[in-house]
């Protein structure tokens, strides 16, 4: 059963994962805020299931709970004498097999393809050193894994300082207190902790540069009324729920004005355009118009070098039922047809900047367009971060 929100202490009510070598448990978002209940993950197809199904939901989250359930996995299988008897190529191929399997879950973040990607590699490598042995492939992906956690939460914390300077430099009227907007869960509950977007927000607030942030309800999930209004209570942040259709009324009739908007980001290709929740797009031409710079937050490895423009991002379609009913209480006709993308493509052009762990990218002041990949390249060589983390760990 799953225990009351309120009757939890704020430390466990933030945490979206716990995790110690051999034992994986992750929060059932769909739960929240209505209780809390973790569920355990013992195997790569449990972490297939709470992805797909959205009990665990946020780009970068989503990346760990398949790295970390598949590590557990590896764990298990080492603990009941499975690993001894494998060949170093044997635990290779075992292990990409099962990564294979976790891409399969949802399509459109590409936070898990770069992971499983990296994970591959060092995997291969791995299996490729002198006197290797399968034992000593999965302790490399298993420590790889586990070291996702703590970069994660370092890169984030970064992160919200870099949006900090970038929301304060571009602020209407040099405003320092900022009234600022938010779409879907972007915070703790999306990440290893403190989160992107609204870790943006919350670097705001521990310097007093807070004024408030509203967040969108976010349908036809509303991640935003169930999980970023429950981190905005439980942070005791100066924060507001609004419908997704009155951002463009707040903006317009909001005493000083909304000084800016920031939304996390499931993909963000070359050329700045970035797939993100449904209604972000909408969200970001309000923006426009009213003259609100408007930002997106995310880890680079949402960075995808190898697609030029949004034309190419993959939208998943989610169950017409989900649109159909709230909370499993019907709401429309069960004959109507239903149209259910769980993302859309916001154009670079109207993104004022994108903050990453590595520094903020803005569009070229000749040409108003993005370069991602050449961002991403100099930033990686201006911060020594050219390799991905697991291989850093290993060393």
């Amino acid at each position: 059963m799953a225990a009351p929100a309120a009757s939890v202490e704020k430390k466990d009510a933030l945490q979206s994962l716990r995790y110690t070598r051999g034992s994986f448990e992750v929060l059932d978002q769909l739960v929240v805020p209505h209780g809390l209940e973790f569920l355990p993950v013992k195997d790569a197809n449990d972490g297939w299931s709470v992805i797909r199904k959205m009990q665990v939901r946020g780009a970068p989250l989503i990346a760990m709970v398949a790295c970390l359930s598949l590590a557990v996995e590896a764990t298990a299988m080492d603990a009941a004498g499975k690993v001894a008897g494998m060949s170093a190529d044997e635990a290779k191929d075992f292990l990409l097999e099962r990564m294979q399997h976790l891409r399969t879950s949802r399509p459109t973040a590409v936070n898990l393809f770069v992971a499983t990607d990296k994970f591959a590699e060092v995997v291969k490598e791995a299996a490729a050193e002198k006197g290797a042995t399968g034992a000593s492939v999965v302790t490399t992906f298993v420590e790889g894994a586990e070291a996702m956690l703590e970069n994660d939460l370092n890169a984030n914390k970064t992160m919200g300082a870099y949006g900090k300077e970038a929301m304060l430099a571009k602020a209407p009227g040099g405003a320092t207190k900022l009234k600022v907007v938010t779409i879907c869960n972007t915070g703790s509950l999306a990440t290893a902790g403190w989160g992107t977007a609204l870790g943006v927000v919350r670097s705001l607030h521990e310097t007093d540069n807070l004024d408030h942030i509203y967040s969108c309800e976010t349908r036809p999930y509303n991640q935003g009324a169930r999980l970023t209004a429950f981190e905005i209570v439980c942070d005791e942040l100066p924060g507001t729920l609004i419908c997704d259709s009155m951002a463009s009324a707040l903006m317009n009739v909001t005493e000083g004005g909304i000084h800016a908007c920031v939304v996390g980001a499931d993909r963000v290709v070359v050329n700045g355009d970035t797939a993100n929740k449904i209604g972000t797009y909408q969200l970001a031409i309000a923006a426009k118009h009213h003259g609100v710079p408007f930002f997106v937050a995310l880890d680079t490895t949402g960075i995808d070098v190898n697609t030029p423009t949004g034309a190419g991002i993959p939208i998943e379609e989610r169950a017409a039922q989900e649109l159909r009913a709230i909370a499993g209480v019907q709401v429309a006709p069960e004959a109507i047809n239903v149209w259910n993308p769980a993302f859309d493509v916001t154009p670079g052009s109207l993104i004022a900047g994108i903050i990453t762990e590595l520094g903020v990218a803005y569009p070229d002041p000749a040409t108003g367009e993005y370069d991602m990949a050449k961002f991403l390249a100099d930033a990686r060589q201006a911060n020594g971060a050219s390799e991905p983390p697991a291989k850093k760990q290993k060393k």
